[in-house]
């Protein structure tokens, strides 16, 4: 193997490593714009059923997650470095808004929610995981 076989190589690994990082920063990017979305849509859910759906804390996760979720986007869209701290902050914020939708029986939209949440959070946690190796 010659000197350029090894560069070639070292290259090539970078530039997959490099198209690895940049689908998973845009897969986070969409899967926060789209919890962001359901959030909304469940809020507005949660406030048009009233009784137990309307309890504070639900309420608030629902308007704290669809807040975060929103920034990280914005975040790592403008290619900011802190992202790596909103995509954490946005993991945990949304594993909490899954557990209370989740809370909530027999209720289609919020069962939604939940998996939506979940699945923001894992990807938020890997985003997060990237950065920080950086």
């Amino acid at each position: 193997m010659t000197k350029t076989d090894i560069d070639i190589d070292h290259v090539e690994t970078q530039d997959s490593e490099h198209d690895e990082a940049h689908e998973a920063l845009h897969e986070c990017i969409e899967e926060c714009l789209n919890c962001n979305a359901v959030c909304t849509m469940s809020l507005q859910h949660c406030l048009a059923t009233g009784g137990t759906h309307t309890e504070i804390n639900l309420v608030g996760l629902l308007l704290d997650c669809a807040e975060i979720c929103q920034t990280s986007a914005n975040f790592m869209l403008r290619g900011s470095p802190y992202h790596v701290v909103t995509c954490g902050a946005c993991a945990e914020i949304c594993r909490a808004c899954a557990e209370a939708c989740s809370s909530v029986t027999d209720d289609e939209q919020l069962m939604h929610c939940a998996e939506v949440c979940a699945s923001c959070a894992e990807s938020c946690d890997q985003m997060a995981r990237m950065g920080a190796e950086e």
